[in-house]
């Protein structure tokens, strides 16, 4: 829920302490003829730091991962009685 509302002049005149005040958490709306039209919110935060390898021993695949299905369970995949 926002905590400010104020008119398109206002927001104008004030948008550097908007800016500030959105840079750390606030929402403002901003209204034109006492009706909300734009809303001013912080931006996501972003995303931290991906490397590479970081989950290296932390899955284990099958050596017969990608082995043909047996008949039976590949029936019951493609909808038909065996």
């Amino acid at each position: 829920m926002p905590k400010h509302s104020l008119n398109l002049y206002e927001a104008k005149t004030r948008l550097s302490e908007l800016v500030d005040q959105a840079s750390k958490g606030e929402t403002i709306v901003i209204a034109k003829d006492g009706k909300p039209l734009a809303r001013l919110g912080p931006l996501p935060r972003k995303k931290p730091h991906r490397k590479p390898g970081a989950g290296q021993g932390k899955v284990w695949i099958a050596d017969d991962f990608d082995a043909p299905l047996p008949e039976d369970v590949l029936a019951s995949f493609e909808g038909r009685e065996e």
